[in-house]
């Protein structure tokens, strides 16, 4: 090989790995960029939503009371067929995967509030809780869904309550896991308003099932799931938790520089709350950041429903269902 063919042929190899180191270097972690870019002044809210006002939910009342004024924007999620079978007044049947096309048509001017619908107020929540950390600071889940409309749509709710685990809820304690990395994403975006984008179509794509989980299936091999108990310490004593679930405080630890990265990155995450409603505005926030996060399906009441009457705490009632009319 002659000199200047080897001197050739050494500046292409330098070049190639300069340009490969420059690469890496200009590598980001995405997860980091978005979580930071979300609990900051500078996200689309002006601050961190998830440990301040998350969720975001509105109760049947006032959504009829609005309705009334003409001050209210009502998205239903349910499906084309259960819509025409009797609806909102007013509402709007649009699909997960389209809601922020649909939103972003909507003057948000001409409205107080905006209302998302579906069965229960799990799916609406998910939407809702992907909605806000876009900007769209009026959206709002309606609490329990549309089974709090009327008692014709109330059979979800009625038929979800249980207390087939309340023998094996327990109070022992157990420890967070040690702080480790977020999870990778790899959207290749590199801003987290771009990084934010990309997830939010991605998840709305997937749609809200496989951010679900039931207790049954929790409770069939528990040690499979990193299991978040999303109560106050107090409640996480008494009436107790799923074994081996660990206490995250709401509105508290959900941060960078508090518990986030104790979540694992290894192993499906199981969010429970009460009802399922504010489980599901988490787990959309942690799927956001790239975990497998699932909401635990109608949460303790699901579960421990009488003893959670007795505590006074958030329980699915006939009370709830407020008989309002609907058109079809």
């Amino acid at each position: 090989m002659n000199k200047k063919l080897f001197w050739i042929l050494g500046i292409l190899a330098f070049a190639l790995i300069f340009n490969a180191c420059e690469k890496e270097e200009e590598k980001i972690n995405e997860a980091e960029v978005l979580a930071t870019y979300l609990e900051s002044t500078t996200s689309p809210l002006g601050k961190d939503y998830v440990n301040t006002d998350l969720p975001s939910i509105m109760a049947a009342d006032e959504l009829k009371t609005l309705n009334e004024t003409n001050k209210v924007y009502i998205i239903d999620l349910r499906s084309a067929a259960d819509f025409a079978l009797g609806h909102i007044k007013n509402a709007h049947n649009v699909a997960l995967a389209d809601i922020v096309t649909h939103i972003e048509g909507v003057n948000m001017a001409s409205y107080d509030k905006v209302a998302i619908v579906c069965y229960t107020g799990q799916t609406a929540g998910f939407a809702a809780s992907l909605l806000r950390l876009l900007g769209y600071s009026k959206v709002f889940s309606l609490k329990w869904g549309m089974c709090s409309w009327n008692a014709d749509f109330a059979s979800r709710w009625n038929n979800a309550i249980g207390n087939a685990y309340a023998t094996q809820f327990v109070t022992t304690a157990a420890n967070k896991a040690a702080k480790g990395e977020l999870p990778e994403l790899n959207t290749g975006e590199t801003t987290g308003q771009d990084i934010l984008e990309a997830r939010v179509a991605d998840l709305l794509t997937e749609g809200f099932t496989p951010a679900t989980i039931t207790a049954a299936t929790v409770f069939g091999s528990p040690a499979n799931y990193y299991i978040v108990n999303y109560w106050p310490a107090a409640q996480y004593a008494d009436p107790g938790h799923i074994p081996g679930a660990i206490q995250y405080t709401p509105k508290e630890t959900l941060k960078l520089n508090v518990d986030l990265k104790t979540l694992p990155t290894d192993k499906t995450i199981v969010v429970y709350c009460y009802t399922g409603q504010t489980s599901a505005f988490i787990a959309a926030y942690l799927r956001l950041l790239g975990y497998d996060a699932k909401s635990l399906m109608f949460g303790g009441n699901s579960m421990i429903y009488d003893i959670m009457v007795t505590k006074s705490m958030t329980t699915w009632k006939a009370s709830e269902i407020k008989g309002y009319t609907y058109e079809l």
